[in-house]
């Protein structure tokens, strides 16, 4: 096979969002149609998709997508939240019009925005939006604005280092990474952080859940925790689980933010089933 060839053979599917940008995607398998969303720093190639998608594939066709700004995706300016919402409903229109879809940490949150925007969605799993509903962990209002300056200034590891540090990644790991090629691929998405902190920041101050919040969400929803997470990833998916008309609370013994696929995947695959 000629270099063109595996070219043409790795490049993504793509669909126009409404304001013009090109979302790219991918989709594996067969069956009904699960649409991943992934969370900060994460794209088609980098995050939680790529071990999942293979393995609820021979159930359902599994779309994993770069979010605006990311990979092969394009990135029309000005950012709103409402573009990232309408991003992912194009992505429903190419499923067919009606998904189910997983939404791990910010990508629950789009994901949630987009079911109450009635974007076509049948069922949500979501694992750890990262919420602060109360005073377990301080408020990450000042991260999120370092994080923003940093970015306006083009300091892409500085602006990296604040968001690991926020997210509780030890000093010592933030240092290796630096070293290792990841950080090559964590530099280039590094100017969408300001997106995430736009889908979250304000559930993020220590206080409870606004009432309006997501509050037309009526369809069936599954809020995760790993059991090794901290007390404030599950007490903000056991408020979230209490807060919407149709959800279900539930703890992934052993697990992490960062997820085990071959764990996560027969649990989703029975939700969606």
């Amino acid at each position: 096979m000629s270099r063109a060839t595996r070219a043409a053979a790795a490049a993504p599917n793509t669909v126009t969002s409404r304001d013009g940008t090109t979302i790219a995607y991918d989709r594996v398998g067969h069956g009904p149609p699960v649409i991943i969303v992934v969370g900060a720093l994460c794209s088609r190639s980098l995050g939680p998709g790529v071990k999942l998608a293979p393995l609820l594939a021979d159930r359902f066709t599994v779309f994993t997508y770069d979010r605006r700004g990311r990979g092969a995706s394009g990135n029309v300016t000005p950012y709103a939240p409402e573009r990232e919402v309408e991003d992912l409903a194009a992505l429903v229109a190419v499923a067919g019009g009606r998904a189910s879809v997983y939404g791990h940490s910010s990508g629950a949150v789009l994901a949630l925005d987009a079911a109450e925007h009635g974007v076509g969605i049948d069922e949500l799993a979501l694992y750890e939006p990262p919420f602060v509903l109360d005073a377990s962990r301080p408020s990450l209002a000042g991260a999120w604005a370092a994080i923003d300056a940093f970015i306006a200034e083009n300091r892409r590891d500085e602006a990296l280092g604040v968001f690991l540090r926020s997210v509780g990644v030890p000093g010592f790991v933030r240092m290796l990474m630096r070293f290792l090629p990841v950080w090559k691929q964590l530099r280039a998405v590094a100017p969408t952080l300001p997106y995430d902190g736009a889908l979250v920041r304000r559930f993020q101050r220590g206080e409870p859940l606004p009432d309006a919040a997501w509050r037309r969400v009526g369809i069936p929803t599954l809020s995760l925790a790993g059991g090794k997470s901290p007390p404030w990833m599950h007490a903000g998916t056991r408020a979230l689980a209490v807060h919407l008309a149709h959800a279900e609370h539930r703890v992934v013994p052993g697990q992490t933010h960062d997820a085990n696929a071959t764990v996560l995947a027969p649990l989703l695959a029975s939700f969606f089933g």
